[in-house]
């Protein structure tokens, strides 16, 4: 029986966790895969310090002569971002290796073109990791749903900004103590920007949409909003209207399959919506099919032991194809449906402003939002400092309509500022 060679890239805080856990369950992983799987050698920027758990002899700072070696049988690339990244992932295809990632900004950017290589070289490549943790939610997307049709898939993919917003909800800090505190936990980077800003989950969201609808959606295409501007007073405002502001992933499909769209906003959530029960850093993604119905995939998203199991379970998928003889499946796009832009998003709103202490401030807002086609389902008016704050809840628009009135709302004397919007219910 012959030994399974890995070589690891990258052994921060997911590469830890993995390298232990191939350790520990050493006899279960044997058993799984068919045959004993062994680390031959780990990657990293720089040698530093001894790794606890971590055999220093296994350690290198060569990359590319690690991938080149030509006895490694999978890499397991989880140093993240696209360089050096994607090259040694297309150096390991040509020696042999498939590939396990956890590089969600790689997936979403360079997909097609590794899953081109992958199959030129006749190697796997498995990323469960890239989405949600150890929540396994592509492979049901690829293998279980694949005789049916998913209309949407809507979300929460960033644990860093849901804890954020959690602790907004439920405890009344505003954004900077939150985020203070995912910081002090080990939730948020001390450059929290690819989290709070959305560009993680929208990385996220890209991926999904091409596992979901069959199609390629670039990272460019879906359209982001952070968390950054959400103050306490927006978290009242929902909590008065009977919801919960997350940051959600949105990816739909039109019904007759010509488009699709993915976005990443907050939203306000009802309450007795499954998603607003989503406490702490952790990650739920509901999917919607034909056949099927509603499906919910619910768990710890963030973090190394969780990651690192998403890692583990892919590895024994692809050692046991390599033992076969046979590779997975590849690449999900089949198909090219127009991405429609956000501006073609028909949804409800909800509007923060802070006008002057003018008997004529409030009817020079509803007129304006009436003339752009935005209706007004609620308003609520407190008094602010010299004025008075608006909460305003709209019917359903475009979004494109909505903008133009934003625009023109900012023009009024009356007008101080407009805050965030969150969108209302589930868009």
């Amino acid at each position: 029986m012959r030994t399974l060679r890995v070589a690891m890239l990258g052994c921060g805080t997911v590469g830890s966790e993995v390298a232990r856990y191939m350790k520990r369950h050493a006899d279960d992983l044997t058993a799984r895969i068919g045959a004993p799987v062994e680390m031959a050698g780990i990657a990293v920027r720089r040698a530093g310090p001894p790794r606890p758990g971590v055999p220093g002899h296994l350690v290198t700072t060569d990359a590319d002569a690690l991938v080149r070696r030509g006895d490694i049988d999978v890499v397991i690339e989880v140093i993240g971002g696209t360089d050096p990244a994607r090259g040694l992932i297309m150096t390991a295809f040509a020696h042999g290796a498939s590939v396990v990632s956890a590089n969600k900004a790689l997936i979403a950017a360079e997909g097609g073109a590794l899953h081109a290589a992958a199959a030129a070289h006749g190697v796997d490549l498995y990323y469960e990791a890239a989405v949600a943790g150890a929540v396994p939610l592509l492979r049901p997307l690829r293998e279980s749903l694949a005789g049916d049709r998913v209309h949407r898939v809507l979300g929460i993919v960033n644990g860093t900004t849901n804890f954020i917003l959690d602790r907004m909800h439920s405890f009344g800090a505003d954004y900077s103590q939150a985020l203070k505190e995912a910081t002090s936990l080990g939730y948020a980077e001390a450059d929290p920007t690819a989290d709070v800003e959305g560009y993680d989950a929208a990385a996220k969201a890209a991926i999904l949409a091409g596992f979901a609808f069959g199609t390629r959606v670039r990272v460019d295409e879906v359209h982001r909003e952070g968390i950054t501007a959400i103050t306490a007073a927006d978290v009242d405002d929902a909590k008065a209207a009977g919801c919960v502001i997350k940051l959600v992933a949105v990816c739909e499909r039109s019904a007759d399959g010509s488009f699709v769209n993915a976005r990443v906003h907050p939203a306000m959530i009802p309450s007795d919506h499954p998603l607003a029960a989503v406490r702490g850093a952790c990650n739920a993604v509901l999917v919607e099919a034909d056949a099927a119905g509603q499906l919910m995939f619910y768990g710890p998203g963030a973090g190394g032991a969780p990651t690192a199991s998403a890692v583990l379970g892919d590895l024994v998928a692809v050692c046991r194809n390599k033992l076969a003889g046979v590779t997975g499946p590849g690449d999900t796009a089949y198909n090219r449906p127009a991405v429609s832009p956000m501006t073609d998003v028909v949804g409800r709103y909800h509007l923060s402003l802070d006008t002057a202490d003018q008997p004529s401030a409030l009817a020079e807002v509803a007129t304006v939002l009436g003339r752009h086609g935005v209706s007004v389902a609620t308003l609520t008016r407190r008094p602010r400092e010299g004025g008075f704050s608006l909460a305003v809840s709209t019917h359903r628009a475009t979004d494109a309509a909505l903008s133009a009135a934003l625009c023109a709302l900012r023009t009024l004397d009356h007008v101080r500022r407009v805050r965030s919007i969150p969108r209302l219910g589930e868009t």
